[in-house]
């Protein structure tokens, strides 16, 4: 990847700080981003040879073989692909498949079709994601609760109320923020890393013959031997890197220095010792595939390492959650998703965000899969198609955006590709292999998203289109309105108009003058326009011009915000005094807040299949409330609809 790229990648990032500094991000990003990935030393080397869909005889070549596959898929996917190179792909500081479709939207390719088919693709991988993310809690939570029969089998009817109770308690303490339960949960994790590190090089330490694995030679030799088995074992092994893409997606919460630093630091040594380690264990003892991960646990530390290891199967689920968030604010402020309400948690860290309504649903939809699959095990079989097809996706939009924003080298981009997705192509059609055996869930969970999603954008584009060809010009309504009969009326005060976009007339100003003959001696036209910048510079926030400074005199006031900075229009409206930008006679001390409601109705145009008209209409209906969006006064805002055909 060429210097300039990878500088942009870094001065793109920004970086604030949570209290503490760096080692309470670190701490934080151990919590949040690493618990899915880092817990999958307790069922990925036991999946691989008990799986139902081809179990793997733990033979020296078999074991050797599945251990290398497993060292080289951690190493090529998350270390080189996620950690080394995507990372690099932020929007903002932002990541997840959608940063990597805006910065395809914003500089890829020149022909409309093309760009539209890989914009499609970033939709597909958002909700591939969404798919992926809902079997995530369940099967974490359920084998943390599992793991309570080890101690007391009895108990083994309580596993399904009480993994209910846990997630109740886990989607309520969202709503405190990451900063929150990242301190709270990284803990936890740094002692499960260091603990999974010490028993790995304990075993490692008495029989080293098994750091050969970390040779390609034996993953080779494993297919040589016996490829359809190898190929099979490829859907289990896989189940090492399934959080690899809420890692990515979970970049803009803690940055990307702190996410490095954790991985190359600790979670990735201490994850391949284990691995290494329960495979030297089984090498020694081939009836240790039934659990080797707690037989590597010395007898006496055995009850300590369930509770433990229930505490960070619990915590696993919560970077899905936290990315499912990230990816919602973006799939928001990309034009993917309505408006829907938003809150800015604590921590000072940018990008930390929580979604009330994505949370609800996680909640409900997650405990419906816990009710009706009732077991780890059931669930497992559904775990992994999804998350391997946003593998291809998102390295496939990464390659563009390397070739057309960074210029990279074609013979790069070519070396680069056929690494990452011969990988991934052998990942993802040995997952395929699970669709009967509950991997079609996920994949129709996706479709359901990407079905909204794309709707969404599809009539978002229809009515801008409309608006941008029925629009007029403020000073054209003006001069029109002037010359009617009678004339609209001039009042006092001040009214301030939230405008869709720059110049043009809200509804809301054209409904005061064309049907209650009044204008305001000021009229403010604002145009809120989102930056992808964390924070805009003061400097930069607030531009202003005046069109019309006859009474009625009119300003326009364009205001720019960042995904951190907090949306206040009364704040901007005192700034902008402060700053002189409006004149200093302008009343502020009660002005009118006006808002133009889109309503889109349906109509008889071909513009979408009717069934997505009304997917469409349902949306628009139920999206956020624009009072409480921009935190206006209640008892000073007004609110008019305004019909545009669908």
């Amino acid at each position: 990847m060429p210097k300039a790229a990878a500088a942009r990648g870094q001065r793109s990032q920004t970086g604030g700080m949570v209290p503490g500094g760096a080692a309470a991000l670190l701490l934080g990003a151990l919590g949040v981003v690493y618990g899915d990935i880092g817990t999958s030393p307790l069922y990925t080397l036991q999946t691989a040879f008990t799986a139902d869909n081809g179990a793997v005889v733990p033979t020296p070549v078999n074991v050797y073989g599945v251990v290398s596959l497993i060292f080289w898929a951690i190493t090529i996917v998350v270390s080189v692909k996620y950690v080394s190179l995507i990372m690099r792909a932020d929007n903002r500081g932002e990541g997840g498949i959608l940063a990597l479709t805006a910065l395809i939207e914003d500089t890829g390719p020149r022909r409309a079709r093309a760009k539209a088919v890989l914009v499609s693709l970033g939709i597909l991988g958002a909700a591939l994601f969404y798919g992926d993310g809902t079997i995530t809690p369940a099967i974490s939570v359920l084998s943390a609760v599992e793991g309570l029969q080890i101690v007391e089998p009895s108990l083994s009817a309580w596993v399904v109320p009480v993994t209910v109770a846990v997630l109740t308690a886990l989607f309520a303490i969202q709503r405190y923020g990451t900063a929150v339960v990242g301190r709270m949960f990284g803990a936890v994790m740094l002692a499960w890393f260091l603990t999974l590190a010490v028993l790995g090089a304990a075993e490692v330490a008495r029989h080293p013959g098994i750091l050969r694995a970390l040779s390609p030679y034996y993953a080779w030799q494993f297919f040589r031997t016996d490829g359809w088995t190898a190929f099979l074992s490829l859907s289990s092994v896989v189940l090492a890197v399934t959080g690899a893409e809420a890692l990515y997606a979970d970049m803009g919460q803690f940055g990307q220095p702190p996410i490095r630093r954790a991985w190359f630091l600790l979670v990735f040594p201490a994850l391949i010792l284990n691995y290494l380690g329960q495979g030297s264990l089984v090498l020694r003892t081939p009836s240790a595939v039934t659990n080797p991960f707690y037989l590597l646990v010395p007898s006496t530390l055995q009850l300590p390492m369930v509770f433990l290891a229930t505490a960070a199967t619990v915590i696993a689920s919560q970077a899905v959650i936290t990315g499912a968030f990230s990816v919602t604010y973006q799939a928001m402020r990309l034009g993917y998703l309505p408006r829907l309400s938003i809150r800015h948690t604590p921590g000072g860290q940018q990008g930390r965000v929580y979604v009330p309504v994505v949370n609800h649903v996680l909640f409900v939809t997650v405990t419906g899969l816990v009710l009706a699959f009732g077991s780890s095990a059931a669930l497992a079989s559904a775990y992994g198609v999804a998350v391997t097809a946003t593998f291809l996706l998102n390295t496939t939009l990464f390659l563009v955006v390397a070739r057309t924003r960074w210029h990279t080298r074609r013979t790069v981009i070519a070396l680069i590709g056929v690494m990452l997705l011969s990988v991934e192509t052998m990942f993802f059609t040995a997952s395929l292999t699970k669709i009967a055996h509950g991997g079609w869930l996920p994949l129709t969970l996706a479709a359901f998203v990407y079905t909204v999603m794309a709707t969404w954008r599809q009539g978002r584009q229809i009515v801008d289109r409309y608006r941008a060809q029925h629009d007029r010009s403020v000073e054209h309504l003006l001069r029109d309105s002037a010359a009617s009969t009678p004339p609209p009326q001039q009042v006092p005060g001040t009214a301030v108009f939230l405008a869709s976009a720059p110049g043009a007339a809200p509804g809301a100003l054209a409904a005061n003058v064309l049907i209650n003959h009044i204008v305001h001696r000021d009229v403010i036209v604002m145009t809120v326009r989102d930056d992808r910048r964390a924070h805009v510079p003061d400097a930069d926030q607030l531009t202003a011009r005046v069109t019309h400074d006859a009474a009625p005199r009119v300003t326009h006031l364009d205001v720019r915000v960042g995904y951190r900075d907090r949306l206040d229009i009364q704040a901007m409206l005192r700034k902008a005094t402060s700053r002189r930008l409006l004149a200093p006679d302008i009343d502020l001390s009660e002005p009118a807040y006006f808002l133009t409601r889109e309503v889109a109705v349906n109509s008889p145009a071909p513009t979408m299949p009717r069934w997505r008209k009304q997917v469409y209409l349902f949306l628009s209906r139920n999206a956020a409330d624009q009072v409480e969006h921009f935190k206006l006064p209640l008892h000073r805002t007004v609110v008019m609809n305004e019909e545009t055909p669908l």
